[in-house]
């Protein structure tokens, strides 16, 4: 019997199978990356159109009710009315005298009141003996309103802009200084048990653990003293001085100027939307280490 022998003739080796191609990279505009320019452009503008709604529903009310009877546009009257008075008075240049004289008292007692209050505050809420000391009479000052104290310091500094920016400073210590203390004490104890085991000394555990974890705090009594800056130097000035945004809504009620009265209101309060804005953009750049909470 005779058996059939296969031989491999040289040179004619069956080559090895290919080896597979790597996939390639996803395209930008088919992963799950960022979303591009026009999907974000059109969120951005999704976003102001539902936060605009209110205001402008707000503004449309505004306008109609005192057309159609529904209030007396003599004491309320409709809200172009106070948009033609607001740009007569900043044609002629008087809304901005008395806005850049109102934001120079402002700006000047917020930020005395910031420099003072978080340094004490953080002394206080580090170290138990100056809380002792200095507890009683915070608690005693704390309790008093500052518009109570505002003939005090009138008569104490007169009326000129002495007595104006200490009550603005007054006013706008207590929410940056009680949030700061409030901040110190309610660092996770935690944090301070394991910088401790690491004997790190107690100016460092200030530096690396206190301070960054006051920020939230701390920043959030900062707009608190920025919205009282704003509102206690507009009742000051309605009391005396001869420039400012309260002298012009007072004075526009005593003459009778009623658009111009509204005009001041909304000067005061778009300053005010502005400065909070400031203030949560500058906090969010100290505070960018956090997790966002998508508020």
């Amino acid at each position: 019997m005779t058996s059939t022998v296969t031989e491999k003739t040289p040179g004619r080796e069956q080559a090895p199978p290919a080896a597979p191609a790597p996939p390639a990279p996803p395209s930008p505009a088919a992963g799950s990356g960022a979303p591009s320019l026009p999907r974000r452009a059109g969120r951005a503008l999704a976003t102001a159109a539902t936060r605009s709604v209110a205001v402008l529903a707000l503004l449309g009310l505004w306008e109609t009710a005192p057309r159609l009877g529904l209030v007396d546009a003599t004491f309320l009257p409709p809200f172009s009315d106070v948009a033609s008075a607001w740009w007569g008075l900043a044609r002629d240049g008087s809304l901005a005298e008395h806005t850049w004289a109102s934001l120079g008292r402002s700006l000047a007692g917020f930020g005395l009141a910031v420099a003072v209050a978080v340094p004490l505050g953080l002394l206080i809420g580090w170290y138990r003996r100056v809380a002792d000391l200095l507890g009683p009479l915070l608690e005693v000052f704390r309790n008093t309103a500052a518009l109570a104290l505002l003939p005090v310091f009138v008569l104490l500094l007169g009326i000129g802009e002495t007595s104006k920016v200490s009550i603005v400073l007054y006013a706008c210590t207590w929410p940056v200084l009680l949030n700061t203390i409030s901040a110190v004490r309610s660092v996770d104890p935690t944090l301070l048990r394991l910088a401790r085991s690491m004997d790190l000394p107690a100016h460092r555990i200030f530096q690396k653990v206190i301070l960054p974890a006051s920020v939230p705090s701390v920043f959030t009594g900062i707009r608190l003293a920025g919205a009282v800056a704003i509102l206690v130097l507009v009742a000051a000035e309605m009391v005396g001085a001869k420039a400012g945004l309260g002298y012009l809504v007072n004075a526009s009620q005593f003459n009778f100027a009623i658009p111009e009265m509204y005009a001041g209101i909304i000067t005061i309060s778009a300053i005010g939307v502005t400065f909070n804005q400031l203030l949560v953009a500058l906090e969010r750049r100290f505070t960018s280490w956090r997790t966002p909470t998508g508020i």
